[in-house]
């Protein structure tokens, strides 16, 4: 498909809010609607606005201050369109407002349903945004810098009240199939242990590195949690977690029960702090206004092309496309970078 071709094209936002979403709507409008002339729709509430036509025309004067804004002037919610009339349902809804080409933003439930789409002829390219950074074909998504540095600060934060108390603090932060957040912001902030999905762990060992600290004359402990971490089978019990709307485990809570686990074990006392939402809110940081801008101008580029199915994101510094498919694989930690972490541990 040429240029010239594209009329109009619509964008939507799903699954959970992060900064630098609406970074990414500023420069898919910028660009196809103040460089090439193209008309934008915003699809409201993610994939419930698309089965409900419900959209608000996007230009460059509507989008105008939105850059640092956290969340989404779109909206999201957590609807899924093969639950609400499938593929027919959203090609018709494009067909009747003359929308030659769809921008999905999301994580791996948005871009997952995009791929099927896609696959069933839908022209739809993606723009992967996660605080969680589990999506396979990109380095970075939208709003894990924000989240890092938010959880970042937490624990600077935790470091002098600890000291002063002589406490094992503990932080719970977002990270449901993997540990992303909780490995960059451990590693930021000093942490003293970091505890993620990828890498089950056995509260013996952990009691026993803390009570060698101590023994070492530190003061305090911080311990960094993924809200997916895993004790080792036969270890510790966990709950059982409820499912979102659209069937994934709501995780929270697994650094209460370690915490209170460690204070029996280790005899030192224990506080829990919870970063919960605090991550997703808030202004973007720079480096997530940057990247939202680059993947919001490969988004339109790769409408131009005609590239369905595909969707931008970043290697090595540089923009790339890659298969929606294979994006919306989870991306674990590796092994070699939570071995960085390790060095650590022991000091």
């Amino acid at each position: 498909m040429e240029a010239t071709e594209l009329r109009r094209i619509g964008i939507m936002t799903g699954g959970g809010d992060c900064p630098g979403l609406n970074a990414a709507i500023r420069a898919v409008v910028r660009k196809a609607e103040g460089v090439l002339g193209i008309e934008v729709l915003g699809f409201r509430d993610g994939w419930r606005g698309i089965v409900e036509a419900d959209v608000v025309p996007l230009t460059v004067d509507s989008v105008r201050g939105i850059l640092p804004r956290g969340g989404t002037i779109l909206g999201s919610s957590p609807v899924n369109p093969f639950r609400e009339g499938g593929v027919e349902r959203v090609r018709g809804i494009l067909h009747d407002l003359g929308a030659e080409a769809l921008i999905a933003i999301g994580g791996e439930g948005t871009l997952g349903a995009a791929a099927q789409l896609a696959s069933e002829g839908v022209p739809v390219v993606g723009i992967p945004k996660t605080i969680d950074n589990d999506l396979s074909g990109t380095d970075y998504c939208i709003g894990f810098q924000t989240a890092v540095q938010i959880a970042t600060d937490a624990i600077d934060r935790l470091h002098t009240t600890a000291e002063s108390h002589d406490r094992v603090m503990l932080l719970e932060v977002m990270g449901r199939s993997a540990g992303w957040i909780a490995l960059y912001a451990g590693l930021a902030g000093g942490a003293d242990m970091i505890l993620i999905p990828e890498r089950p762990f056995d509260l013996e060992d952990v009691g026993t590195h803390l009570r060698r600290r101590h023994l070492r004359g530190h003061r305090f402990s911080i311990v960094v949690v993924a809200e997916g971490a895993r004790p080792a089978p036969g270890t510790l019990e966990l709950p059982e977690y409820p499912s979102d709307p659209r069937g994934f485990p709501r995780y929270g809570g697994i650094a209460q029960l370690i915490g209170t686990e460690i204070e029996r074990l280790t005899g030192f006392e224990t506080r829990v702090t919870t970063l919960g939402h605090l991550q997703r809110g808030g202004t973007p940081v720079a480096e997530d206004r940057i990247l939202a801008t680059r993947f919001g101008i490969a988004a339109v580029d790769l409408t131009l092309d005609g590239a369905w199915g595909r969707m931008a994101g970043i290697r090595g510094g540089k923009i790339v496309d890659v298969a929606l498919a294979d994006a919306a694989k989870v991306r674990p930690v590796p092994e070699d970078l939570y071995r960085v972490a390790e060095v650590f541990f022991n000091t």
